[in-house]
């Protein structure tokens, strides 16, 4: 442990540094200078000692939240600028290495000066993630996307041609500050008008209360016609935190499942069930969390005993990492798997049909969006919330719409 602080003190002495190089390239004046060395350290005051204000026996709370959004909002230029910066000396090295070699002069230090337009360049770059990290926690979090996915499958019963799912995930609902967009988000899930409604878990961070205040909004995601259903995630059994006593935990999870009761969705707990339209029927499945670095209460035989391969299926399980490693190869053939968890790391690049890029695909191969394998599909959803840092940059949250169509997938 000893260890660890004292690597992590040492890079943010590092990236302090190189930071401060920077403005001091560009900036001359001493009492602006020293006012940045000041600001810097009162902000890594804060940040530390929020962190160390950390309650495992509560949680996430407003506050962490704050302390998070503001280190990456500080660090992250800040690192970019160490980036840029240390470049320059390893050039600056090199370049001395070689005159000092080559033609040894004692009137010619070593290293250069540093340039001032690779310090313009560093902080221009920095400015990027800078302002958008400020959109992030001010618009992004709350700038809700409705995204349309039509998949087409020659199994698919006759009656279900057309057949449109509203997908919700990751709620979250500790995180919400803003009525008002909540209320506008519910607005934009009923405005689609779909058959059926599906959430895929994580309705809090970790304490059932939180979603106490969110009831009555959630309450308003009207009836749908063929049910409204839902399945735990990996936030939903309380796991994050402390308890007091194993009880104490073991009520806060069956009050956690009450909830989705509250707001009228089905809870499905390794079961399924039949939606039927005129005289076809598929098969709706929702296990609880499986993942490869979560909870694994998910079975998948379980909750799909006495379903035959034929059945059409359409399988609700929080983490995607679940299809990877039980899901996409099962010999019943589950059709389409709707996923979450991932919240697309609420930070990336995505531009339809150019680039879609997020730290988060370097832990999950499938992150946001549809992917396919040998006809079967996983449609993971980039989270209705936020958790850990109260914004969203790139990543968007969305409320997807699902329509089903009789036929094969034109590529």
């Amino acid at each position: 442990m000893i260890i660890r602080i004292l690597v992590l003190c040492l890079i943010l002495v590092i990236i302090e540094f190189y930071a401060f190089q920077a403005f001091k390239t560009l900036i001359k004046t001493r009492f602006i200078l020293v006012s940045y060395q000041v600001v810097s350290a009162i902000i890594l005051a804060f940040i530390i000692y929020s962190f160390t204000q950390f309650d495992r026996s509560i949680g996430q709370t407003s506050q962490t939240m704050r302390t998070m959004g503001l280190a990456l909002l500080i660090y992250l230029p800040k690192i970019i600028l160490t980036l840029v910066l240390f470049g320059e000396d390893i050039f600056r090295i090199g370049t001395g290495t070689v005159n000092y070699f080559s033609n040894y002069n004692d009137s010619i230090n070593f290293l250069a000066s540093r340039r001032k337009f690779v310090s313009q360049i560093g902080l221009g770059i920095a400015a990027v993630p800078f302002l958008s990290l400020i959109y992030g926690v001010t618009i992004g979090k709350y700038n809700y996307r409705v995204i349309k996915q039509r998949i087409f499958f020659p199994d698919l019963p006759d009656a279900f041609d057309g057949f449109t799912i509203t997908q919700i995930s990751d709620v979250h609902s500790g995180s919400f500050d803003n009525p008002e967009k909540i209320n506008y988000a519910i607005d934009l899930v009923n405005a689609q008008n779909s058959d059926m409604i599906l959430f895929t878990g994580d309705i809090v961070n970790t304490d059932a209360k939180e979603m106490n205040p969110w009831i009555d909004t959630f309450k308003r995601i009207k009836k749908h016609e063929y049910g409204k259903y839902s399945v735990l995630g990996n936030h939903d059994y309380g796991e994050y935190v402390t308890w007091p006593s194993e009880a104490a935990k073991e009520e806060n999870f069956q009050a956690i499942k009450n909830l989705y009761g509250q707001i009228d969705f089905n809870l499905m707990l390794n079961e399924h069930t039949f939606i039927e339209k005129g005289t076809d029927k598929i098969a709706l499945i929702g296990v609880e969390n499986w993942g490869t670095n979560f909870k694994k209460a998910g079975d998948i035989n379980l909750a799909s005993a006495n379903l035959a391969k034929e059945d059409f299926k359409i399988l609700m399980s929080h983490d995607p990492s679940h299809w990877d490693c039980e899901i996409q190869n099962h010999p019943k053939h589950f059709q389409l798997t709707l996923s979450g968890h991932t919240h697309g790391f609420q930070f990336g690049i995505e531009i339809p049909g150019v680039i879609k890029w997020s730290p988060i695909q370097y832990v999950y191969k499938h992150w946001a969006g549809l992917y396919e394998n040998v006809g079967r599909y996983i449609y993971v959803n980039r989270g209705f919330g936020f958790h850990a840092y109260s914004g969203r940059v790139g990543i968007m949250p969305e409320i997807t719409v699902i329509e089903l169509k009789k036929g094969k997938n034109v590529a």
